[in-house]
């Protein structure tokens, strides 16, 4: 029988999260059965997000030629869906917080499915920002509640771990949204690419509800709105949070900016790349699956803050590598910042799991806010840097903002 535990009780750390009904029931480890599940649906919920939220990133050239857009204006297809799913997030936790984990998170990926389905048959450029922004919407169910989820059934020494492999199942949905859509939009157009795509998630949404456990330390919150507000409140008074959420509003920034403005500089002389070469350049992704499964590694030896710094340090120096006019040096530079933006979100992530707070879920909720918001508003105001100066400008506005990164890496590690 399913056992629950309200989000001020999590808030106290193992013991206080497990229900009166059902003291005794074990977390989630490494190495069982319901373990393995559990991460892979989790996994395959991280690739439907992904999958669904960035397809249509490299082929911001192909709307921009279609629909007779700037640069600028074309990340409005990416940036429609990150800012309604980041002010949709604190309603769906709130709504997670009632009527439970799996229900929301479930539901969030269907709706997304079939939101993508109907952006297929856009009839102008404002139609599919219309059903981006509610599939944005829709999809918010999914990430706060889902490291709630983790935070809630995973024993503290497999958390990390755990977190790592949801996180690589977004890094892969990264890529093969990217990847598999470009090379489908080569072929037919991006509107074939979309709905593929639907097709696909739907796969993933079955595997989702049939592998992942129910719930065990989760009882619905029934507090006041006076209640809520007072967790946030205790949230936001705690320093060490502050941090991480303006890291991940930072770093998902810049990562989204290079990516958004990437295939415009590879469609353009030196490189000439078509849609389906740069889809190829989105394979990188596959360094993020890595990052994400070696960060838990990474902060065991040398520690939260300092694995932290040197991750910001790398995305730097592959920042920096972009600017060459070798497609080469290009791809080894965004393999780098790559790396350095997935382990970083992993190391950041399971940190705000790990903070002495209440309505842990509400914690989460505000985290993966922040970084979408980063998402949308550094995505989309970095397009006006391109038109100022190309890709020499985006950089100049990415590097600000890991200059930005490292001083809160830096403040973090006082914090502890």
């Amino acid at each position: 029988m399913n056992t629950t535990a309200t989000c001020t009780e999590l808030a106290a750390g193992p013991s206080a999260a497990a229900p009166s009904s059902a003291p005794s029931a074990p977390r989630l480890q490494a190495g069982t059965p319901a373990y393995r599940r559990a991460v892979l649906a989790l996994f395959c919920g991280g690739f439907s997000t992904f999958a669904l939220l960035y397809n249509l990133q490299p082929l911001m050239p192909l709307l921009a030629r279609e629909f007779g857009l700037s640069p600028a204006l074309a990340s409005g297809a990416v940036s429609a869906a990150t800012i309604a799913l980041a002010l949709a997030l604190i309603p769906a936790a709130i709504l997670a917080d009632r009527i439970g984990r799996k229900p929301v998170m479930g539901g969030a990926l269907v709706a997304a499915t079939l939101f993508t389905l109907a952006a297929a048959f856009s009839a102008d450029f404002g139609e599919l920002l219309v059903w981006r922004a509610l599939l944005g919407m829709s999809l918010a169910g999914l990430p706060a509640v889902a490291m709630a989820y983790l935070s809630e059934e995973f024993e503290a020494g497999s958390l990390g771990r755990a977190m790592g492999l949801y996180i690589s199942g977004n890094a892969l949905g990264g890529l093969a949204g990217r990847f598999v859509g470009a090379q489908i939009a080569e072929l037919a157009d991006w509107r074939v690419s979309l709905f593929c795509l639907a097709a696909l998630a739907a796969l993933t949404v079955i595997a989702f509800w049939r592998l992942l456990p129910p719930s065990r330390h989760f009882r619905p919150a029934r507090g006041a709105l006076g209640e809520l507000f007072g967790h946030l409140r205790q949230i936001l008074a705690d320093a060490g949070l502050r941090g991480l959420f303006a890291m991940g509003f930072l770093l998902m920034g810049c990562f989204t900016s290079l990516y958004n403005y990437l295939g415009f500089r590879l469609v353009a002389a030196p490189f000439s790349l078509s849609p389906a070469q740069i889809g190829t350049v989105f394979l990188l992704y596959l360094v993020g699956i890595v990052a994400s499964n070696l960060a838990a590694r990474l902060v065991d030896r040398f520690g939260r803050p300092n694995t932290l710094r040197g991750l910001v340090a790398l995305s730097a120096a592959g920042l920096g590598l972009t600017l060459a006019p070798q497609l080469a040096l290009v791809i080894v530079g965004v393999g780098l910042f790559t790396f350095g933006f997935f382990a970083g979100h992993s190391v950041s992530a399971s940190w705000v799991g790990r903070r002495p707070v209440p309505a842990r879920a509400l914690a989460a909720a505000l985290y993966v806010c922040s970084y979408y918001l980063g998402a949308s508003l550094i995505g989309t105001l970095s397009g006006l840097a391109w038109q100022f100066d190309g890709w020499l400008g985006v950089a100049g506005c990415l590097a600000v903002g890991l200059g930005l990164c490292g001083l809160l890496g830096w403040r973090l590690g006082r914090i502890g």
